[in-house]
């Protein structure tokens, strides 16, 4: 079995690594990968999606696998020039992955099919989006296309709110674009993974990632600065109702719009006084959750995708352990607002009792050290029968990793839990 997995950071080096330890042993395959990446898979000579598709074609992939967002919603979109070249492909089409790709299609989709989600406005411009804040705060504004986790802003007053709005519609960080303005949600959060064939769909493990950059849950949004993942993270009584109220009807409807699926789909919700509630979509799986979650799997996930990615739905082929999984995330100097490149990774080989998962390095040939290469450099995992064997492990490993601006929470794994 040959598979391609598309994309190039922690979270792809975490799929590949749990498609490479399948018991079917697959030959895998990247674009655009990575030097860490490069090290399991074998780079993909292509350099857009029309090249990476023919040459997929014509080495006789078996299998592709989205993992970074863009590629789905790119010119045609990955899932459909996949299905044009006969090629098996474990992610959405281009129209269903307009659930991640545009925030105001998803809020519309979760309304027309009544899942419990926050109200929300939707505005053109600067002027509607002040309009529609009326100045009730908190409030949430969430740019309405794909911003690399960036693109939402939980303001707490005014001045947060209008440097938000600056970005969005002055300096139009994330590119053209509506504002949707939502209702603030409170309690804790929670990510709910699906692996959906058609109408038939498997829960995945459970995750809780940390967003802000400081400890505590402060300072600015990121992509993700760890996560915890147990299947022990949600009640049985509480996935029973998640699942009732929100995946089966998101199942549901997808069927009934005629938006075909199959791959990962990430529920991203807010566990209300009301009941749980949607927050977001995401049209694979979520970074850095996808570090936590895939050392807790069991199985053949490469059979299991090729499977679904053909139509067939075969859940037998998976499970998740009851171990928890803690993941920790060293970003580069000057994160979120910029990045920091060059500079050497230490204590990489000292890690003993977890796993490095890269996703902003590079290696410097000369030197023969990894150097930082991005926002978000790698993320360091560590398992344990119990949440605090899981977080001691983590964070004792994480800590042997350095780079000069590194920026690490050592409150993951802590925060949120009682």
């Amino acid at each position: 079995m040959k598979i391609a997995v598309i994309g190039k950071g922690g979270r792809e080096h975490a799929l590949i690594k749990a498609f490479k330890d399948s018991p079917s042993a697959p030959e895998m395959y990247c674009f655009p990968g990575s030097d860490a990446i490069n090290q399991l898979a074998t780079p993909i000579p292509a350099t857009d999606l029309a090249s990476l598709i023919q040459w997929m074609k014509e080495n006789q992939i078996d299998l592709c696998v989205a993992g970074e967002e863009s590629y789905l919603v790119k010119d045609n979109g990955l899932a459909n020039e996949c299905e044009a070249a006969g090629i098996p492909c474990w992610g959405p089409h281009k129209q269903s992955a307009q659930l991640e790709a545009s925030k105001e299609f998803a809020k519309e989709f979760l309304l027309r099919h009544n899942i419990p989600t926050g109200t929300a406005h939707v505005a053109a411009d600067l002027d509607e989006a002040r309009q529609f804040i009326a100045g009730k705060y908190p409030t949430v504004l969430k740019f309405d296309g794909l911003a690399a986790g960036k693109g939402v802003a939980v303001c707490m007053n005014e001045q947060e709110a209008e440097s938000f709005l600056s970005e969005v519609f002055t300096e139009k960080r994330f590119g053209d674009g509506r504002l949707l303005i939502e209702e603030f949600l409170t309690g804790p959060e929670v990510s709910i993974f699906g692996a959906l064939v058609d109408e038939n769909y498997l829960i995945l493990c459970p995750a809780r990632d940390y967003k802000r950059l400081g400890e505590g849950d402060l300072g600015p949004n990121t992509g993700g600065m760890g996560a915890v993942a147990s299947r022990q993270l949600v009640t049985p009584e509480l996935m029973d109702e998640i699942e009732k109220t929100i995946v089966a009807p998101t199942v549901a409807g997808l069927r009934a719009d005629g938006l075909p699926y199959r791959g990962f789909l990430y529920f991203g919700l807010m566990l209300t006084p009301e009941g749980p509630k949607v927050i977001e979509y995401n049209c694979r799986f979520g970074d850095p959750e996808c570090q936590a979650v895939m050392p807790l799997l069991q199985g053949d996930l490469a059979a299991f995708c090729l499977a679904g990615a053909q139509g067939k739905f075969e859940p037998s082929l998976i499970s998740f352990s009851d171990a928890w999984s803690v993941c920790c995330v060293l970003a580069s100097k000057g994160y979120p607002e910029s990045s920091h490149n060059g500079d050497a990774i230490s204590g990489l080989d000292s890690v003993e009792n977890g796993f490095v998962y890269h996703a902003g390095t590079t290696w410097n040939d000369e030197k023969g050290v990894y150097e930082t290469n991005g926002g978000r450099v790698l993320a360091v995992v560590a398992q344990g029968d119990s949440l605090a064997e899981a977080r001691q492990r983590a964070h004792m490993e994480a800590a042997k990793v350095d780079f000069d601006g590194s920026q690490r929470r050592k409150d993951i794994g802590f925060a949120s839990f009682a």
